[in-house]
């Protein structure tokens, strides 16, 4: 990771009050334009700020030829007072002068721009990438926590951040500084220092009405930005839950929710409007004042003789090159502070530290047979809340371990374990006697296999998805693990084959078809340990039959945890553990729980009467299927 994400880059903005200054983030930006390891970048830089100065120094020759141009004309009622450039090239030889400075100006500004492009745009890419990267890193807890619609749209408004804060900072602030500091040169070798006090009482002024709007505006602007973002985290909400929505008959109430949202947007975005017009109006009066002011004093000394109407058109060129730069300064002032607005809900989020690190040094996980076992682990999501009370269990290589129980008992729990996305509070976990807590967590999720009750695929093609299990398998690799999975030939029968799209977390398929899929990728990744959450429980009984042969395939010579809520998949594993309250309270085969009369036997008991009157409404409805078809034959 860069250091923009670093322990220190956070430990600073903590100190400055959680909220990012403009000097912080550019120090933190800095290893972005700068980066060590491009020399090539390091010279696209050094030679905008070199073609950068060149642009300024043509910029101030620029009203120079307009003054001599003036005076040479002006010379026809007598040559005193006219300069040297004026008598010896003339009125047309000056003004084409000055038509070529205007576009060397202007060449030379673009190509600054060109030359800077790629160092901006390398740093918004390597911005992005350490951005995707760190939230992946970051724990389930987080994603479980994040609303999707309203963190993509601070991501996307930190993004444009970023690229406008390195822009305007080394495109548009430093030029106008270094302007400024050449026409101050300038006043005082043509002029006086009243000219130069009375430009810079009209910067400090128009800085610090800018500033102070600026700051009004911010307020408005923050509050317009949360708006966008609940709008926003609503509209993918509601279309996310499309189904829901047409089965409650809700799109109005849905309509009139996202209509409240955009109202209070609408109202946000006209103060907004309104507050830059206050600005761009203050700003207008400021400046018009301080040319008056310049011109009026350049007006006394051609009356007084120490100046010519050069001058004074020298002057009002000046300053009117100079009101673009100041007016964009204005400019660059909001936009950097909004940039900086938008961007710290990104820095803030960027500042969380994942939950589970790698330990220094850690070794990779080294599985010679798959051994699980669990030594008395507790858990808790809140501290007031403890789910797991002491777990114990081992599950030997190759064995086929079933952990059943009510809902709420933390069966899931045991899988997100597992895999590392949470920490057990005490106890510990090892796979063939290493802790897991204490290898990286790149070997430990090799060494994993997972089927999930909840399939979500990727919106791509269905070879897409299957090939993430292993995505160096070969096109006949991936056929034959969707095979194995029994989905090989309904694929077939779709006319885009395995280029078929899926939809939007696999709606395009039924459930059992997104199951068969995610059985197929486990497959694929062939791996030594495989875990398999309540992988059937929202299926039909007959696809459950379906999928469950599948399953007992890929479990074949695999230690497997069976986290099962429908106790019929797991009769024939080798142990099944009871689970309730977050305490083992049966453990033993399926004949042996049975015998006990316990909790296994009381939920088994009442799955089989739930299964009972499945079966019987379905019987029913097939016969009442037949007598409808026996009516209509007759």
């Amino acid at each position: 990771m860069s250091q923009i994400f670093s322990a220190d880059a956070a430990e600073r903005r903590l100190r400055a009050g959680g909220d990012a200054t403009l000097f912080a983030t550019v120090r933190d930006l800095w290893p972005y334009i700068w980066p060590a390891e491009r020399a090539d970048l390091k010279l696209r830089a050094l030679g905008a700020v070199g073609l950068l100065l060149i642009a300024k120094f043509v910029t101030m020759a620029v009203p120079y030829a307009f003054k001599w141009a003036t005076d040479a004309l002006a010379g026809d009622k007598g040559l005193e007072g006219v300069p040297l450039p004026a008598l010896l090239l003339g009125p047309v030889a000056l003004t084409i002068v000055y038509g070529v400075l205007r576009i060397a100006m202007a060449l030379f500004t673009q190509g600054r721009d060109a030359l800077f492009a790629a160092v901006a745009m390398n740093a918004v890419r390597r911005m992005a990438m350490d951005v995707f990267v760190h939230l992946h890193q970051l724990s389930l807890r987080f994603h479980l926590e994040r609303k999707t619609g309203g963190l993509t749209r601070v991501l996307e408004r930190g993004r444009n951040a970023i690229e406008t804060i390195v822009r305007m900072s080394m495109l548009t602030a430093m030029p106008t500084i270094v302007e400024f500091l050449l026409i101050v040169a300038v006043f005082l070798y043509e002029f006086d220092w009243r000219y130069v006090a009375a430009v810079s009482v009209m910067i400090v002024v128009y800085m610090w009405f800018t500033t102070k709007a600026t700051q009004w505006r911010m307020a408005i602007r923050k509050s317009m930005n949360d708006s966008d973002a609940d709008a926003n985290t609503k509209a993918i909400d509601s279309l996310l839950n499309y189904e829901t929505v047409k089965y409650f008959g809700a799109e109005q109430r849905e309509s009139a929710r996202y209509e409240r949202a955009m109202e209070r947007y609408e109202r946000l975005s006209v103060r907004t409007y309104t507050s830059l017009a206050v600005l761009n109006a203050g700003q207008a009066v400021i400046f018009t004042i301080g040319l008056t002011v310049v011109m009026a004093m350049c007006v006394q000394g051609i009356r007084a003789g120490t100046h010519t109407i050069g001058d004074f058109v020298m002057i009002n060129a000046i300053m009117i090159q100079l009101y673009q730069p100041l007016n964009f300064m204005g400019m660059v002032y909001r936009e950097i502070k909004q940039a900086v607005v938008d961007s710290g809900a990104m820095f803030k989020m960027l500042d969380q530290n994942p939950e589970r690190r790698d330990r220094p040094g850690a070794p990779p996980l080294e599985v010679s047979g798959g051994a699980v076992r669990f030594e008395d682990v507790h858990f808790a999501y809140d501290p007031a809340r403890p789910i797991l009370k002491g777990v114990s269990f081992e599950a030997a290589p190759g064995q086929t371990i079933a952990i059943v129980g009510p809902s709420g008992a933390g069966k899931s729990t045991i899988s997100r374990l597992i895999f590392r996305f949470y920490e057990p509070q005490s106890g510990r976990i090892t796979i063939d006697g290493q802790d897991i807590g204490a290898i990286t967590q790149r070997s430990l999720r090799d060494a994993l296999g997972m089927v999930p009750q909840d399939t979500v695929l990727f919106n791509d093609t269905i070879g897409y998805n299957i090939r993430y299990g292993r995505w160096d398998a070969s096109d006949a690799e991936v056929e034959e693990a969707a095979r194995l999975a029994q989905i090989d030939a309904f694929i077939r029968t779709v006319p885009e084959g395995y280029g078929a799209q899926v939809g939007e977390r696999g709606l395009k398929l039924s459930g059992g078809e997104k199951q068969r899929v995610a059985i197929a990728r486990t497959i694929l990744k062939a791996p030594p340990i495989l875990v398999l959450d309540e992988a059937t429980s929202a299926l039909d009984s007959f696809t459950e039959r379906e999928i469950q042969t599948a399953l007992d395939r890929v479990a074949q010579g695999r230690t497997t945890l069976v986290i099962a809520h429908r106790l019929s998949t797991v009769v024939n594993a080798d142990q099944i553990l009871v689970l309730d309250q977050g305490v083992i309270v049966e453990r033993g085969t399926h004949a042996e729980l049975l015998e006990k009369q316990g909790v296994y036997a009381a939920l088994w008991n009442r799955q089989r009467e739930v299964d009972a009157a499945q079966e019987a409404i379905r019987r029913a409805a097939e016969e009442e299927g037949k007598s409808v078809r026996v009516a209509v034959a007759m």
